[in-house]
């Protein structure tokens, strides 16, 4: 909204720094700083509210050192995060922009089967929320809104590199380093040189024509991104801090990502895919990762509040859907690795119980407890030892992500 009234201001009268709101690193400074502001102010009075409505965790017993002294934390406190996000987006953002558009739905859909789950489990007593199956049925119906708005809406193209011998100098003196923008279901593969692939190749076998069958695989990962890293992180949200530092790392990474590929002139030297109009993600997602540094504030050892699904599937949904639409969404297993890990513990864990059981009688486990944060619980790390070193490994992943700019 401000972004359309100085624009308006600038094109009528002319006033001095009205034009400022057109740089998108300005907006983006200015939304890090709201959402924080907001998150970490009105956040106190949320937290506040949700303890005079008794909108209390209800922790179950697993055995673990400290956890009975977290029951009657506030817990939705994923709101915070949403309207911290949310806020400094609407007032920021271009708000015909394609990719906001998408990242506002995916915000309120995930926040709302979020939110849903944890009603449930607060307010209906019931500690198991919402079934499963209608959480992913939530997460696949995200992914198929996104993956068809990514694949059919027009203004979602790339413009790709020419070969030198085409390259020509303009009339106003720029060299043209990139052809015509199109469509594409082209993604970035790390540590390639000729780094990009075509999701609609496996297909090619169908013959002539067979592009016209790409949204089907194209829709098909988006789903299954989307509900990998939104399961993902909400599996590691299971103790203070974890889930909401690991994702201002992962999203502060994305953010150079976004603003790379949507900057021409640093898109031709990296020798990176150029996304037009993707550049204005960037505002959002550093008021994303304002507002989870802001919660983070609150929700560090001893939790004053937690963010409960309301945050955790909303946090996941917003990574995966910005890695796909940057192109970058083959870099999560690295980038996104600390929820992976979480993931694929604990579907190692319960398919060993399962097999074991099956061929000896008795159940037998490969960690302590899953997922894996709980295993090093069970071997008496504390909390926030187990917090701040997954930070670190976190951080860790991001670097060598950032580095693959480059690594081919």
């Amino acid at each position: 909204m401000l972004y359309y009234l100085f624009e308006y201001l600038e094109s009528q009268f002319s006033i001095p720094g009205a034009s400022v709101f057109q740089f998108i690193t300005f907006r983006a400074a200015a939304a890090f700083i709201l959402s924080l502001l907001v998150s970490s102010i009105y956040g106190r009075r949320i937290i506040d509210f949700l303890r005079k409505q008794q909108i209390g965790e209800t922790v179950r017993d697993l055995g673990l050192e400290g956890q009975k002294q977290k029951s009657g934390t506030p817990t939705m406190g994923g709101v915070i995060i949403i309207l911290a996000t949310l806020i400094p987006v609407i007032l920021l953002t271009k708000l015909d922009n394609i990719y906001i558009v998408i990242l506002i739905i995916t915000t309120v859909w995930m926040g709302s089967i979020g939110f849903l789950d944890d009603y449930i489990k607060v307010f209906k007593k019931d500690k198991e929320g919402l079934k499963g199956k209608f959480k992913v049925l939530g997460q696949v119906g995200l992914g198929v809104i996104v993956g068809s708005m990514l694949y059919f809406n027009d203004g979602v193209t790339i413009k790709e590199q020419l070969p030198v011998e085409q390259q020509v100098v303009q009339e106003n003196g720029k060299r043209k380093v990139f052809g015509e923008a199109h469509k594409s279901t082209k993604t970035t593969i790390p540590f390639f040189k000729n780094n990009e692939f075509d999701y609609v190749k496996p297909l090619s076998f169908l013959g002539d024509g067979y592009q016209k069958y790409g949204w089907v695989i194209f829709i098909f990962i988006t789903v299954f991104i989307v509900t990998g890293i939104s399961n993902g992180a909400n599996l590691t949200d299971g103790i203070d801090g974890l889930a909401a530092g690991s994702s201002a790392i992962i999203v502060i990474t994305l953010a150079v990502f976004a603003w790379v590929s949507g900057n021409i002139i640093f898109a031709d030297y990296l020798d990176v895919m150029y996304i037009p109009n993707s550049g204005e993600m960037t505002v959002f997602i550093l008021a994303f990762a304002g507002a989870l540094i802001g919660f983070l504030w609150y929700n560090t050892y001893p939790a004053q509040v937690f963010m409960g699904d309301t945050g955790s599937l909303t946090i996941g949904g917003i990574i995966a859907v910005i890695a796909i639409s940057i192109r970058k969404e083959l870099l999560l297993p690295i980038l996104a690795g600390i929820f992976v890990v979480e993931n694929l513990s604990v579907i190692m864990q319960v398919s060993w119980f399962k097999y074991t059981k099956k061929k000896f009688g008795e159940g037998r486990r490969i960690f302590k407890m899953a997922p894996l944060h709980h295993h090093y619980q069970k071997l008496n790390y504390h909390e926030s030892k187990i917090v701040v070193r997954f930070w670190i490994i976190g951080i860790l992943l991001a670097v060598f992500t950032i580095v693959t700019l480059k690594l081919r």
